[in-house]
């Protein structure tokens, strides 16, 4: 009887306990812990912003947190800054998509064709290594002084990583795996979409992760050295306020760029916590 009862009890320590009878205590704990160091962060970089204002270093140009928390409120009170952040999105959403696309087709092909690979697989590398700036000249000889050139850029610059992290993806794909789905008839298209990418999803999500924040550094390199009327963005912003010399409005902007920089991370690590749970790669009680 009794090593019934602790074998149950081990059977629980197993189970994660059912959305139906949380403990609400418990929700809000496991919460709690999961805001408190991002809002103990916040705390010190604005503690440190003030003491740094209050030394008098810069004086003439620097301000302390509040004006420009001031700054960035009454501009969000007006559409030009919706309209800026909705321009920038938009270019994000075009351009990641299509180097995701474009990224996901070259990993493969390179990840399951030798030649390909001895002839491709560095140089995909060097271009994930290549300053994003590089390419803005580039781009505008091409495309001119148009989005176009600013998406020609973040496809570059976030193609690449997508592409490594297929490939890291499907070097790390167990041969015996292989074989066995072989055996079970798998070939072709079926082996790719039942056995190689669900095997290597991990590491893709990574790349895509990666090939985000490449994108979105490459987006803003585009729109700060491209200005293209008619067309405003966040980069356009923060070029005119440094231009004018204004430290809180330029301030404002930069922390419009990191919020949605958080944002946009903490989806894709979201969508990792995810994966790794249903591969039982964590632990069923871990915090989301």
């Amino acid at each position: 009887m009794a090593a019934d009862q602790a074998l149950h009890g081990l059977d629980s320590l197993e189970l994660e306990p059912s959305p139906a009878g949380a403990d609400p205590s418990r929700i809000a704990r496991k919460a709690w812990a999961a805001v408190w160091p991002k809002l103990l962060a916040i705390a010190l970089v604005f503690g440190i912003w003030e003491l740094v204002a209050l030394s008098g270093w810069k004086h003439l140009v620097l301000r302390g947190p509040a004006p420009v928390l001031s700054n960035l409120w009454g501009q969000m009170q007006h559409e030009q800054l919706w309209g800026a952040i909705g321009n920038t999105l938009e270019t994000a959403a075009v351009g990641y998509v299509t180097a995701l696309v474009i990224g996901s087709v070259v990993g493969m092909l390179v990840a399951r064709i030798p030649p390909l690979r001895a002839a491709f697989g560095s140089i995909i590398t060097a271009l994930q290594t290549m300053p994003s700036v590089a390419w803005v000249p580039f781009a505008i000889v091409i495309f001119g002084p148009v989005n176009s050139a600013i998406l020609f850029v973040v496809i570059l610059g976030a193609a690449p990583s997508i592409a490594n992290g297929l490939i890291t993806g499907v070097d790390y794909t167990p041969p015996l795996l292989l074989r066995a789905g072989k055996t079970m008839g798998l070939r072709g298209f079926a082996l790719y979409r039942y056995l190689i990418m669900p095997a290597s999803l991990p590491a893709f999500v990574a790349g895509m992760k990666q090939g985000w924040a490449f994108a979105w550094r490459s987006l803003m390199a585009g729109e700060i050295v491209i200005n293209i009327i008619g067309h405003l963005s966040i980069g356009q912003l923060l070029t005119t306020d440094q231009s004018a010399l204004d430290f809180t409005s330029t301030s404002a902007v930069l922390i419009v760029i990191l919020v949605i920089g958080v944002i946009v991370d903490m989806c894709f690590t979201k969508a990792d916590l995810f994966i790794r749970r249903r591969r039982g790669l964590l632990d069923a009680s871990a915090a989301t």
